[in-house]
């Protein structure tokens, strides 16, 4: 029309940024209004947990350089760890026994996950690709592997989602994947990240349709596995988000970030409800899990830290202390018995 001036590319651009920023603001606004009260605040009659005896029963000692990721078997008795040595290690956490031990054929191995039967494991690193071994045969595990899938970039982390036969995995390449084991097709992908790839976790219901990932872009989205959109996003952390947890309830989902703070996102009420920080602490989170009912948060930290947060008071109630480097990976035993924590200097511990 001649009466319009036409617009650059640039300044069409920089216009649809401010509407997305008035946007974003308005909808703040509106959340506000409906922010009447605080978790915390809400919590305030509820009892004070009491000391917490909590103490390392097991040490796991084998790998060579620094443990990135561990994952317990669904018969709370297994635990798979691996390192940067490029080595994934089946121990036995009650006798301390190392089962197997698999070379991998890269170092970094960032990720590794025992598949529910306990009949398969599958880990993941620098290669790009998920790497799947057969635990069922008795002698060489190496001789039963399978390349699934293949990323762009590095591979942060896998899971598989109720069931052996598919993976889901989250990368570098800021995507995350579902693949089928037995074809190595993929069978969905999710784009939404505008950052690596560090964290994911499925919700916990036996069905299991929705999962969370967190990135490297500060952002935390909750996916749809049928149709590969993201549903929920969350913002509010300042740095990279290492670690995703689903409350057991479903209804939320805690972080834990570079900013050295932990966080809890409600899914109901679209919104942070609660940061766990104290000034004391600077160093960062690399990764947090809840314990079975949900009221305690544990969180390992770059000062080779366990912090244990009461999650509705919003207050720390635990320390635990013994890594002699940062604490990787952590995480609760699936009946609630135990925690497995693993560091940078090269070992493992049960905690109970």
């Amino acid at each position: 029309m001649a009466g319009e001036v036409s617009r650059t590319p640039d300044e069409n651009l920089e216009s649809l940024i401010k509407e997305a920023d008035t946007l974003k603001a308005r909808l703040e606004d509106e959340r506000l209004k409906l922010n009447d009260v605080t978790l915390s605040h809400v919590a305030e009659r509820l009892e004070m947990i009491s000391l917490l005896n909590i103490k390392p029963r097991r040490y796991l000692r084998g790998h060579q350089a620094k443990v990135l990721c561990s994952d317990w078997c669904a018969d709370k008795r297994h635990i798979v760890s691996s390192s940067q040595d490029g080595k994934m290690i089946i121990w036995d956490a009650f006798t301390t026994n190392k089962e197997h031990a698999v070379t991998m054929p890269t170092t970094w191995v960032m990720a590794c996950a025992y598949a529910p039967s306990g009949n398969l494991v599958a880990c993941g690193g620098l290669d790009n690709k998920v790497t799947v071994y057969s635990l069922a045969v008795a002698e060489n595990v190496t001789t039963q592997k399978k390349t699934v899938g293949t990323h762009t970039s590095y591979m942060s982390c896998c899971t598989f989602p109720n069931s052996d036969q598919q993976i889901l995995t989250g990368s570098g390449d800021s995507t995350c994947a579902l693949w089928d084991v037995e074809s190595g097709q993929m069978l969905q992908n999710f784009h939404g990240h505008n950052g690596d790839v560090m964290a994911l976790d499925l919700a916990p219901s036996e069905i299991g349709n929705t999962f969370v990932s967190g990135s490297c872009d500060k952002m935390v989205l909750i996916w749809d596995m049928r149709t590969g959109h993201c549903v929920q996003s969350f913002e509010g952390h300042q740095s990279d988000i290492n670690s995703v947890k689903f409350h057991p309830s479903g209804d939320a989902v805690a972080t834990g970030s570079d900013d050295s703070t932990c966080r809890l996102f409600d899914l109901r009420a679209d919104k942070e409800v609660a940061v766990y920080t104290k000034e004391s602490i600077i160093f960062g989170v690399n990764s947090v899990d809840f314990s079975v009912s949900g009221r305690l948060l544990f969180a390992g930290y770059n000062d080779y830290t366990v912090n244990v947060w009461d999650t509705l008071k919003c207050t720390r109630v635990s320390l635990l202390l013994g890594h002699e480097n940062r604490v990787s990976c952590l995480q609760v035993s699936p009946d609630g018995t135990a925690l497995s924590t693993g560091s940078w200097d090269c070992t493992l511990r049960v905690w109970a």
